[in-house]
């Protein structure tokens, strides 16, 4: 096992962990109940945010990586969050993407999960896979766009949830 970058760049973005204010702009996805849609199923609350991005936080704790703050760096904002995921009830490690809706379309969601595709397939020893809800198109079109390929559909919480593999 390498030791995960706590830091990730590309032309566009910054990848870093999470500071205190960052909720702020993750707020702006996870209170839009399109962007929450297949994940929550509902908008946040602002504490309801702050506590979603306090668990990124402790996932670097708990497992040795975990999901970053992805800055845009031409702004400064925070767009979202794009990184390692592996929740206790989930399958396997998960390359995650949420961005806020004002910076889709951008390419900024697979330009983000590329510059992670690498780290993770070093640090966990084999490719991860992205888990999505079967219903999730943009998802779907997005981890396709970035070389994943459909393993599986397994039924989560109650609906299928697609398994898909990110290159080797």
């Amino acid at each position: 096992m390498i030791d995960f970058p706590l830091q990730l760049d590309t032309s566009r973005l910054l990848l870093r962990q999470f500071k205190h204010d960052d909720w702020v702009g993750l707020h702006d996805h996870y209170s839009d109940a399109e962007c929450t849609r297949f994940t929550f199923r509902r908008a946040l609350t602002e504490g309801e945010s702050w506590r979603a991005m306090s668990s990124m936080v402790g996932h670097w704790t708990l497992r040795g990586y975990g999901p970053y703050a992805v800055v845009e760096r031409s702004t400064g904002k925070v767009a979202g969050a794009v990184g390692l995921w592996y929740p206790n009830d989930w399958p396997e490690p998960e390359i995650k993407w949420a961005l806020a809706r004002q910076f889709w379309g951008r390419g900024y969601a697979s330009e983000a999960v590329r510059a992670v595709q690498a780290p993770a397939r070093q640090h966990l020893g084999k490719a991860p896979i992205s888990f999505i809800n079967a219903e999730n198109e943009p998802s779907i079109r997005l981890a396709l766009a970035v070389g994943a390929t459909h393993e599986k559909t397994v039924e989560f919480r109650g609906s299928p949830w697609h398994v898909y593999r990110h290159p080797g």
